[in-house]
This record gives C-alpha cells, sequence and structure tokens, in this order.
C-alpha cells in the first residue's frame, strides 16, 4: 500500500459535470492506496475555461479531467500538449508540473485498447480489418490507438463523408474512408467493430448498421456505457459475435490520470467496476 503524506487534489471539469462517474472512480482508488486526497466535480462554463485552468496551480491541483465541452478548447489554453494529445486532436487529462506548468495529455487511446485487452486477452491488432463508426473526438482517440497497435486497415465511416474523408487524409496510413450507405459492406471480413457515436445511448436511437456480413468471429465494442449492453452490443451477441461495453474504457483512461496525478497506477479490479455501475441505471 503507498503511503502518500502530501494532501492532493484532482477533478473532473465540463459543463455539465454533474453526471460524471469519474469521483466514484478515482475517490476508490485514493482509499484503496491509501493516499490523501480527493477527486471533486469542477463545473466550469465554456467562457471560463481559461480561468478555470489557471487556477488549478493555484488552488493547489495536480491536475483534473476535461470533458464535453472543453477538450478540444483546452489544447490553446495549456503550456505545453504531449504528442499523443496532439495527433488525437484533443485534452482529457491536465497535469500540473512543480513549476505550475499546465501539460495537457490525452488517456482515452489507453483507455480504449486496455479495455479490449482486459475483456479479450487474445484479441491482437494483426487479426484484420477494424470498421470504426464516427468521426468525432473519441473516434480520433479509438483510432489513434488502433494505428499504433498495428491494425493493417481502418475503416472509417460517418454520416458526414466530409468528417470522414478529412479525417482519413489527416490519419493517412491504414485509415480509409467509407461512405455512409456502404458501411453495411464495409464489415465484410472485418475483424473489429467499434462505434464511437451517441446512437444506442440512453434516449438516443439505435445504430443503424446491419451486422450481417460481419463474421461471427469478429470483436464488437461500443465506447457507451449507458447502456451497458446498446442495441447493437445486443445483436452482436445473439449471432455468436463477442462484446466489449464502453464501461471499461472509462475505467481504463482512468488509471492513465490518476498514475500522472498520484504516481501509482491502479487497477480497474471487479469491485470497482461493480461500484461503478450500481450507478448506472438510467
Amino acid at each position: 500500500m503507498a503511503i502518500e503524506t502530501h494532501y492532493k487534489l484532482a477533478g473532473v471539469m465540463g459543463w455539465p459535470v454533474a453526471h460524471s462517474r469519474s469521483p466514484v472512480i478515482h475517490n476508490h482508488w485514493i482509499a484503496e492506496h491509501g493516499l490523501r486526497g480527493a477527486y471533486v466535480l469542477l463545473p466550469v462554463q465554456p467562457d471560463q475555461l481559461a480561468q478555470a485552468l489557471r487556477a488549478l496551480p493555484v488552488l493547489g491541483f495536480a491536475g483534473c479531467n476535461l470533458t464535453i465541452p472543453h477538450k478540444v478548447a483546452a489544447l490553446d489554453l495549456v503550456d505545453r500538449v504531449d504528442p499523443l494529445a496532439r495527433r488525437i486532436g484533443a485534452i482529457n487529462t491536465i497535469v500540473v508540473e512543480a513549476d505550475g506548468t499546465l501539460v495537457g495529455r490525452n488517456t482515452d487511446s489507453f483507455g480504449y485498447i486496455q479495455s479490449l485487452l482486459q475483456s479479450q486477452p487474445d484479441w491482437r491488432a494483426t487479426h484484420g480489418p477494424a470498421v470504426v463508426v464516427g468521426a468525432g473526438g473519441a473516434s480520433r482517440a479509438v483510432i489513434v490507438g488502433l494505428m499504433d497497435q498495428g491494425v493493417p486497415e481502418i475503416r472509417l465511416t460517418n454520416r458526414s463523408w466530409a468528417k470522414a474523408h478529412d479525417l482519413a487524409q489527416e490519419f493517412g496510413g491504414p485509415v480509409q474512408a467509407v461512405p455512409w450507405a456502404e458501411r453495411h459492406a464495409a464489415l465484410a471480413g472485418a475483424a473489429l467493430l467499434v462505434n464511437t457515436t451517441n446512437q444506442g445511448m440512453y434516449g438516443e436511437p439505435e445504430l443503424d448498421l446491419c451486422l450481417d456480413d460481419l463474421p461471427t468471429h469478429a470483436l464488437v465494442s461500443d465506447i457507451i456505457y449507458v447502456p451497458l449492453e446498446t442495441p447493437m452490443l445486443a445483436a452482436a451477441r445473439q449471432r455468436g459475435n463477442s462484446t466489449v461495453d464502453g464501461l471499461g474504457m472509462l475505467l481504463h483512461q482512468a488509471r492513465a490520470a490518476f498514475e500522472a496525478w498520484f504516481g501509482v497506477l491502479p487497477a480497474a479490479t471487479p469491485t470497482l467496476r461493480a461500484k461503478v455501475q450500481a450507478t448506472l441505471i438510467p
């Protein structure tokens, strides 16, 4: 058990932010490792983001997470952005260095890949092509994670062709844009399917995607965690595909942030998962 004598603060900054499960996760780890500190909600309106970030060192914060709508705006407000966050084009974690310097990081790629490996230890990037649905901020993190793992082909499809095309042009390499009208056929031969949109989230319509052409050995994942089993995951499970829900990504992205602030890399244990899952009933 680690013992920390210095009291440390961290939190999650967003607008709104009351729905965040991050305090449950981080305060669990603080207690588990015998640390002196707390993780709190930081509701900050967009026009006050710069002031709030500059207040972090003054208030004694070790750093904070960023959520909607601050992840992109913060790129121009911190002192330094690490290369991975720059590639992704968004920040979800800020670390306050000893001299007050604000460093922007992104732990979402780490979180996504670790969620796959924890749920499906035999998953390998070399198993075959991946299909990524959506071209927003979460998609960027997932794509970078898959590229860095060595996925040979990433088929990116989005309702807006321009967004998919531009993102594929930006990343290059294995990323290819697929028109929305061809999304069903794009599943043929795929080894991984991931939904990065909000379609299928509680209160949102289902993702309009037919799985008929998807091989039954393909892994199907969704970054949504309310509900834990989205309609897409339910359909995939019923046809024999292995599935990974979005809660694992939430837990694992938090691990890397916690380590940056508190110096301990915590575990995403079944106990913690159950504690967070208990808060997810819509």
